[in-house]
């Protein structure tokens, strides 16, 4: 597929997820951070979101809880280039019954070129990178070239 590059903004829009056994670590972050993310969007899917916003006194958008279709409106978010950034602090030792959806949502971020903190250190490199500095170009996939390739007309 071809790519094209689309203007970053310098304010930007970061998906909060965390599944129930990294929810306590995802606010510490949010704690430690609160500063930096309170200057940009934030999004939260359910009972993570509540608890970012109740705990840390920053706002967030909430969505749906990941069970019940959050993970799946971030995933559409993701697509319509509504978020720059995900961090995701997921539980890998123990196992979700939305799993598809969490790799959906994984795939989708891929997909899209929207960088990922799957942990503590990612999302602290994350912030300290030039990615949350300024207007930076961020290489997409040229979705229009790709339907005209194939004469697909929306």
């Amino acid at each position: 597929m071809e790519h094209k590059d689309q203007p970053l903004p310098a304010h930007k829009t970061i998906a909060l997820v965390a599944h129930d056994g990294k929810k306590q670590a995802l606010i510490d972050w949010c704690n430690r951070h609160k500063a930096c993310l309170a200057e940009h969007t934030l999004y939260g899917t359910g009972t993570t979101g509540l608890r970012i916003e109740r705990d840390t006194g920053l706002e967030v958008i909430k969505l749906l809880s990941g069970p019940m279709g959050g993970d799946q409106q971030l995933g559409a978010k993701i697509a319509e280039h509504q978020i720059h950034m995900l961090v995701f602090f997921w539980d890998p030792l123990s196992s979700q019954p939305h799993d598809p959806d969490v790799k959906a949502l994984l795939r989708l971020a891929a997909v899209w070129n929207i960088p990922v903190a799957c942990n503590e250190a990612t999302a602290d490199m994350l912030l300290a990178s030039s990615y949350m500095e300024a207007e930076l170009p961020r290489n997409l996939p040229d979705y229009d070239k790709y339907l005209a390739e194939r004469s697909i007309n929306l």
